[in-house]
């Protein structure tokens, strides 16, 4: 299986780069995995093909605004830094540019002095250690001086930062938002709620691997970046209840895809617990949990577009790609959705 294969044509100006004032406004490309049928709707639609007594699958992780902006203490040279994982306390593993002059001991300031970073080592894949100092609450430093670190497809600018959030986020440590959650309001999760489908809550904070091009050709030979997630107790008791109830288990986003086929067992039970995964789901894969996917539309030889092509087939899944290249959806984190069952 080559890379080259999940290869599709986009003409730039379908990269969407706003969200939509209303949330819910987006299109709806519904694909059938039974027949590869196709049908163009609204998001709000959505509720037409929720079954009482179906399960919903979220990702209630936050982004942090984790793209900061100083200079070093010694030069006043500008630098550019992407937290991309807590590895202690204060204690961050970053994304540097430029990051040739980025070496250990050097001192990076940030806001007048507010926070400081001090570089300890290098880290894999040419990122840093950095040791942060700070006075009160880093969370609220980093609220006042960090942006949010939005994907480098989108080049205009944020106006709003909770529109690179959903709804439901809750648990801080994402560096990139689960955008097919994006289009949920508060208003619609009430109304999948009455109409007697479930929603259960996971955690998975999306790491910037999501887009990071696969650079070798077979696809078997691309390694995954590691993200940590978490499955509460009940949340799992929750989605297996579901299964056994006969219900369907619905996941917002491939992140809540990966977050259940990493927790469950080939037994197809869903354990909680938490942990890292590096789980690579590509065509020929068999999936333990999920019975339904609403994404999405993703980058062109993406992991992403390939754990959708697990899902629903390669051949129907670029083809409904063309479609929706011809019927001019918005793609990437502010485009339409898709709902695969």
């Amino acid at each position: 299986m080559k890379t080259s294969d999940f290869y599709y044509d986009l003409p730039k100006e379908l990269i969407a780069q706003d969200p939509l004032e209303d949330r819910s406004a987006s299109r709806l490309l519904h694909l059938s995995r039974q027949d590869g049928h196709i049908e163009h709707r609204h998001f709000t639609d959505i509720l037409e093909y929720l079954n009482p007594g179906d399960c919903l699958v979220i990702n209630d992780t936050k982004v942090i605004p984790a793209r900061l902006y100083g200079h070093r203490e010694k030069t006043g040279g500008a630098v550019e830094i992407l937290l991309l994982r807590r590895r202690g306390k204060d204690v961050w593993e970053c994304l540097v540019k430029p990051g040739k002059k980025a070496r250990p001991g050097a001192r990076i300031l940030f806001g007048d002095g507010i926070l400081t970073g001090e570089i300890l080592e290098m880290a894999q894949d040419g990122n840093r250690l950095i040791q942060f100092q700070y006075e009160g609450i880093f969370e609220e430093v980093l609220d006042q001086l960090g942006e949010m670190p939005l994907p480098p497809y989108i080049t205009h600018k944020l106006k709003d930062k909770n529109r690179y959030q959903t709804v439901y986020a809750k648990n801080d440590g994402s560096a990139a938002a689960p955008t097919a959650g994006l289009h949920f309001t508060e208003e619609l999760l009430e109304q999948v709620r009455e109409k007697g489908v479930k929603i259960a809550h996971v955690t998975l904070h999306v790491g910037l691997g999501t887009f990071r091009p696969v650079k070798v050709e077979d696809v078997e030979s691309h390694h995954m970046h590691s993200e940590f997630y978490v499955v509460e107790e009940e949340e799992a008791k929750l989605i297996n209840d579901t299964k056994k109830a006969g219900g369907r288990v619905i996941c917002v986003g491939t992140t809540s895809c990966r977050t259940l086929e990493s927790a469950a067992g080939e037994d197809g039970i869903l354990q909680s617990g938490s942990g890292w995964t590096d789980i690579f789901i590509y065509p020929g894969y068999r999936f333990k949990m999920m019975d339904g996917l609403i994404t999405n539309f993703h980058l062109p030889e993406s992991t992403l577009l390939m754990l959708v092509s697990a899902f629903a087939g390669k051949e129907r899944v670029m083809k409904a790609y063309e479609e929706a290249v011809r019927e001019q959806y918005r793609f990437f984190s502010f485009g339409d959705a898709m709902l695969i069952d």
